[in-house]
Protein backbone atom coordinates (compact mmCIF):
# COMPACT_ATOMS: atom_id res chain seq x y z
CA UNK A 1 0.00 0.00 0.00
CA UNK A 2 1.43 3.25 -0.94
CA UNK A 3 1.46 6.13 1.01
CA UNK A 4 -1.23 7.93 -0.31
CA UNK A 5 -3.51 5.12 -0.04
CA UNK A 6 -2.46 4.71 3.44
CA UNK A 7 -3.31 8.11 4.38
CA UNK A 8 -6.38 7.76 3.23
CA UNK A 9 -7.43 4.35 4.86
CA UNK A 10 -6.08 6.37 7.91
CA UNK A 11 -8.31 9.09 7.74
CA UNK A 12 -11.13 6.67 6.68
CA UNK A 13 -9.91 4.69 10.46
CA UNK A 14 -10.39 7.32 12.03
CA UNK A 15 -13.83 8.30 11.18
CA UNK A 16 -15.17 4.88 11.85
CA UNK A 17 -13.08 4.52 14.89
CA UNK A 18 -13.72 8.06 16.10
CA UNK A 19 -15.90 7.04 19.05
CA UNK A 20 -13.92 3.69 19.90
CA UNK A 21 -12.58 3.47 23.05
CA UNK A 22 -10.27 0.28 23.45
CA UNK A 23 -6.97 -0.41 23.65
CA UNK A 24 -6.79 -2.48 20.92
CA UNK A 25 -8.07 0.17 18.55
CA UNK A 26 -5.36 3.05 19.77
CA UNK A 27 -3.15 0.41 18.97
CA UNK A 28 -4.11 -0.21 15.55
CA UNK A 29 -4.10 3.65 14.63
CA UNK A 30 -0.67 3.89 16.41
CA UNK A 31 0.60 0.74 14.00
CA UNK A 32 -1.17 3.16 10.96
CA UNK A 33 0.79 6.15 12.01
CA UNK A 34 3.61 4.25 12.56
CA UNK A 35 3.53 3.15 8.60
CA UNK A 36 3.24 7.17 7.73
CA UNK A 37 6.33 7.81 9.79
CA UNK A 38 4.17 9.88 12.10
CA UNK A 39 6.29 8.83 15.13
CA UNK A 40 4.97 11.77 17.70
CA UNK A 41 1.34 10.52 16.93
CA UNK A 42 1.78 6.75 17.00
CA UNK A 43 3.36 7.50 20.82
CA UNK A 44 0.51 9.21 21.59
CA UNK A 45 -2.34 6.23 20.15
CA UNK A 46 0.53 3.79 21.74
CA UNK A 47 0.44 5.48 25.18
CA UNK A 48 -3.57 5.56 25.19
CA UNK A 49 -3.54 2.11 24.43
CA UNK A 50 -1.64 1.56 27.43
CA UNK A 51 -3.62 4.30 29.28
CA UNK A 52 -6.39 1.60 29.46
CA UNK A 53 -4.59 -1.41 29.28
CA UNK A 54 -1.25 -1.38 30.97
CA UNK A 55 -0.06 -4.67 30.55
CA UNK A 56 -0.42 -4.23 27.29
CA UNK A 57 3.30 -5.71 26.18
CA UNK A 58 2.46 -5.14 22.28
CA UNK A 59 1.65 -1.30 22.52
CA UNK A 60 5.11 -0.50 24.89
CA UNK A 61 7.05 -2.59 22.00
CA UNK A 62 5.56 -0.77 19.28
CA UNK A 63 6.07 2.55 21.55
CA UNK A 64 9.80 1.68 21.57
CA UNK A 65 10.27 1.02 18.60
CA UNK A 66 8.81 4.73 17.53
CA UNK A 67 11.04 6.24 20.09
CA UNK A 68 14.20 4.74 18.55
CA UNK A 69 13.06 6.16 15.44
CA UNK A 70 13.22 9.66 17.75
CA UNK A 71 16.25 8.93 19.25
CA UNK A 72 14.73 8.45 22.09
CA UNK A 73 17.24 5.78 23.94
CA UNK A 74 16.18 6.28 27.40
CA UNK A 75 12.35 5.99 26.84
CA UNK A 76 13.47 3.42 24.64
CA UNK A 77 14.97 1.26 27.22
CA UNK A 78 12.27 1.80 29.36
CA UNK A 79 9.35 1.01 27.52
CA UNK A 80 10.83 -1.95 26.91
CA UNK A 81 11.83 -2.82 30.65
CA UNK A 82 7.99 -2.74 30.72
CA UNK A 83 8.04 -5.45 28.37
CA UNK A 84 9.98 -7.54 29.88
CA UNK A 85 8.45 -6.99 33.05
CA UNK A 86 5.25 -9.03 31.08
CA UNK A 87 7.59 -10.97 28.88
CA UNK A 88 10.62 -12.08 30.58
CA UNK A 89 11.46 -13.74 27.39
CA UNK A 90 11.28 -11.95 24.74
CA UNK A 91 13.92 -12.30 22.65
CA UNK A 92 13.55 -9.33 20.64
CA UNK A 93 12.81 -7.26 23.73
CA UNK A 94 15.88 -7.92 24.85
CA UNK A 95 17.70 -7.64 21.85
CA UNK A 96 16.36 -3.89 21.03
CA UNK A 97 17.22 -2.68 24.91
CA UNK A 98 20.55 -4.11 23.64
CA UNK A 99 20.60 -1.67 20.49
CA UNK A 100 19.86 1.28 22.65
CA UNK A 101 22.37 0.64 25.35
CA UNK A 102 25.16 0.58 22.58
CA UNK A 103 23.94 3.97 21.64
CA UNK A 104 24.01 4.58 25.04
CA UNK A 105 27.73 3.74 24.84
CA UNK A 106 26.59 1.16 27.68
CA UNK A 107 28.36 -1.55 25.68
CA UNK A 108 28.54 -4.17 29.16
CA UNK A 109 24.90 -3.51 29.47
CA UNK A 110 24.06 -4.52 25.96
CA UNK A 111 25.97 -7.51 26.02
CA UNK A 112 24.23 -8.61 28.97
CA UNK A 113 21.08 -8.07 27.17
CA UNK A 114 22.17 -10.11 23.92
CA UNK A 115 23.11 -12.47 25.92
CA UNK A 116 19.29 -13.13 27.17
CA UNK A 117 18.16 -12.55 23.51
CA UNK A 118 21.04 -15.26 22.12
CA UNK A 119 19.41 -17.51 25.07
CA UNK A 120 15.86 -17.48 23.51
CA UNK A 121 16.83 -17.17 20.42
CA UNK A 122 20.09 -18.78 18.99
CA UNK A 123 19.49 -18.84 15.98
CA UNK A 124 19.32 -15.29 15.21
CA UNK A 125 22.53 -13.73 13.00
CA UNK A 126 22.19 -10.26 13.70
CA UNK A 127 21.91 -10.88 17.68
CA UNK A 128 25.35 -12.77 17.51
CA UNK A 129 26.99 -9.52 15.34
CA UNK A 130 25.85 -7.02 17.48
CA UNK A 131 27.14 -8.85 20.43
CA UNK A 132 30.32 -9.13 18.64
CA UNK A 133 30.43 -5.25 17.75
CA UNK A 134 29.71 -4.67 21.41
CA UNK A 135 32.66 -7.27 22.94
CA UNK A 136 34.93 -5.34 20.46
CA UNK A 137 34.23 -2.11 22.49
CA UNK A 138 35.47 -3.51 25.49
CA UNK A 139 38.11 -4.75 23.43
CA UNK A 140 37.54 -8.13 23.76
CA UNK A 141 38.57 -8.99 20.33
CA UNK A 142 38.59 -12.99 20.74
CA UNK A 143 35.12 -12.72 21.93
CA UNK A 144 33.72 -10.26 19.25
CA UNK A 145 35.27 -12.65 16.76
CA UNK A 146 33.69 -15.68 18.20
CA UNK A 147 30.58 -13.98 18.31
CA UNK A 148 30.68 -12.79 14.53
CA UNK A 149 32.17 -16.17 13.35
CA UNK A 150 29.19 -17.39 14.59
CA UNK A 151 26.78 -14.99 12.63
CA UNK A 152 28.54 -15.47 9.39
CA UNK A 153 27.64 -19.27 9.67
CA UNK A 154 24.19 -18.73 10.75
CA UNK A 155 24.44 -15.80 7.57
CA UNK A 156 26.74 -15.89 5.23
CA UNK A 157 25.99 -12.86 3.34
CA UNK A 158 26.48 -10.73 6.19
CA UNK A 159 28.68 -7.93 5.37
CA UNK A 160 29.11 -6.39 8.62
CA UNK A 161 30.19 -9.35 10.22
CA UNK A 162 32.97 -10.06 7.57
CA UNK A 163 34.14 -6.73 7.96
CA UNK A 164 34.08 -5.92 11.79
CA UNK A 165 35.68 -9.93 11.97
CA UNK A 166 38.48 -8.34 10.02
CA UNK A 167 39.14 -5.57 11.47
CA UNK A 168 39.02 -7.69 14.93
CA UNK A 169 41.57 -9.86 13.89
CA UNK A 170 43.95 -7.04 12.42
CA UNK A 171 43.67 -5.57 15.90
CA UNK A 172 45.06 -9.36 16.78
CA UNK A 173 48.19 -9.36 14.36
CA UNK A 174 46.21 -12.02 12.21
CA UNK A 175 46.28 -9.28 9.23
CA UNK A 176 46.25 -11.90 6.35
CA UNK A 177 42.81 -13.54 7.65
CA UNK A 178 42.02 -10.17 8.79
CA UNK A 179 42.90 -8.42 5.16
CA UNK A 180 40.66 -11.88 3.94
CA UNK A 181 37.71 -10.69 5.61
CA UNK A 182 37.51 -7.16 4.63
CA UNK A 183 38.27 -8.37 1.09
CA UNK A 184 34.74 -10.70 1.57
CA UNK A 185 33.17 -7.49 2.99
CA UNK A 186 34.05 -5.85 -0.23
CA UNK A 187 31.89 -8.54 -2.18
CA UNK A 188 28.80 -8.14 -0.26
CA UNK A 189 28.92 -4.41 -0.99
CA UNK A 190 30.50 -3.01 2.20
CA UNK A 191 32.20 -0.39 0.64
CA UNK A 192 33.73 1.00 3.57
CA UNK A 193 35.94 -2.18 3.63
CA UNK A 194 38.18 -1.13 0.95
CA UNK A 195 39.02 1.93 2.70
CA UNK A 196 40.46 -0.03 5.52
CA UNK A 197 42.17 -2.73 2.91
CA UNK A 198 43.48 0.39 1.86
CA UNK A 199 44.52 1.69 4.64
CA UNK A 200 45.74 -2.20 6.60
CA UNK A 201 46.43 -4.69 3.45
CA UNK A 202 48.72 -2.97 0.86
Amino acid sequence: MDMKKLLLFLIFYNIVNCYSQTSEEYFKRGYLKDSLRDYHGSIADYSMAIKLNPKYADAYYDRAIAKDELLDYIGVIQDLNKVIAINPHSANAYYNRGVAKVRLQDYRGAITDYNKAIKDNPKDADMYNNRGAAKANIKDYRGAIEDLTKAIKLNPNISTAYYNRGIDKIKLKQKSSGCLDLSKAGELGNEDAYDMIRKYCN
